[in-house]
């Protein structure tokens, strides 16, 4: 299986002898039927250079290409804005999010967002794509964020975070000792009554999954990592102060604001099989400049 540009392409084998394409597509590698419904509405499908239709049976040994790209429009505006770029190819862009800058716009950011970010990037480039973040994570965390770029990548990705096949660790900074070296968190997450933001451990909410670990223990303070089973909004957040130990300055969760006055919380890894190969990728973003000040702080190193 390769590329060139926009072409996706395979070379069909024994078993698939007979089977229509959109089958092969469907279940060997998961193209979603949305993307399937797409793919029928032009001439983006060809066997041996020749184009032709998804329910046609295949022949072992025949070269089917499909174009995944076809031409989109901006579905944001761009904006010219720093922007500090970890990974990228033809299919995906990885963002290394400052603290205090939201993902996605919305009516109370509507602009200065890692969205128009990359929308401006893009522009300058001469290309045109809707932003699709695979994941986001809060206004005032830090780290990795992974956009697709395109609709076979988004939904491939879908469909791996559907399937548990996506690794995602976070670094923490946790109020007191935690006592044990590691462990899980096992409570579901609701709406907080009467609020929009506010996340809250509810039998009623859905299941949520954190694993965790102690990195360091400080003299009141403990550096955790996090990996996520589930990704609820606010999850590791309602966790910590579920735990006893809220994250330093999550105030929202019952965190002190007086070393740091946004969540100590940091996207440090996202781990996935790249579709086009099934190569194992992994995006690290370093921790920020205020994490490492405050871990500083924490060991009395200045």
């Amino acid at each position: 299986m390769n590329h060139e540009q926009d072409l996706w392409t395979y070379t069909l084998q024994p078993q698939d002898d007979g089977v229509k394409y959109q089958d092969i597509l469907y279940r060997r590698f998961h193209f979603s039927r949305k993307l399937l419904q797409h793919l029928k509405q032009g001439e983006r499908v060809w066997v041996n250079g020749a184009f032709t239709f998804l329910t046609t049976r295949g022949k072992a040994g025949e070269t089917l290409s499909v174009q995944l790209q076809p031409p989109e429009i901006n579905s944001i505006p761009g904006e010219n804005l720093p922007l500090e770029i970890l990974y990228e190819d033809d299919y995906f862009i990885a963002i290394n999010k400052p603290a205090g800058q939201v993902v996605h716009p919305t009516p109370r950011y509507p602009e200065g967002t890692i969205g128009n970010a990359v929308v401006g990037y893009w522009l300058a480039k001469g290309e045109a794509r809707p932003f699709r973040p695979i994941h986001r994570i809060d206004r005032n965390t830090s780290g990795v964020v992974v956009i697709g770029k395109n609709q076979f990548a988004h939904q491939q990705m879908a469909w791996q975070h559907a399937h548990g096949r996506i690794h995602k660790c976070y670094r923490g900074i946790v109020e007191g000792l935690v006592k044990e070296d590691q462990g899980t968190i096992k409570a579901p997450i609701a709406l907080a009554p009467g609020s929009f933001i506010q996340r809250q451990i509810s039998p009623e909410g859905s299941p949520a999954v954190t694993h965790y670990k102690v990195l360091e223990r400080y003299q009141d303070a403990s550096l955790l990592e996090f990996i996520l089973e589930t990704g609820r909004t606010h999850q590791i957040r309602v966790h910590c102060q579920h735990l006893g130990h809220p994250l330093l300055g999550d105030d929202l969760y019952g965190g002190n604001l007086a070393r740091i006055n946004r969540q100590a919380l940091h996207s440090s890894v996202y781990e996935f099989n790249h579709p086009l190969t099934g190569e194992l990728t992994t995006i690290q973003a370093p921790l920020p400049e205020d994490l490492q000040r405050l871990l500083r702080e924490l060991a009395g190193v200045e």
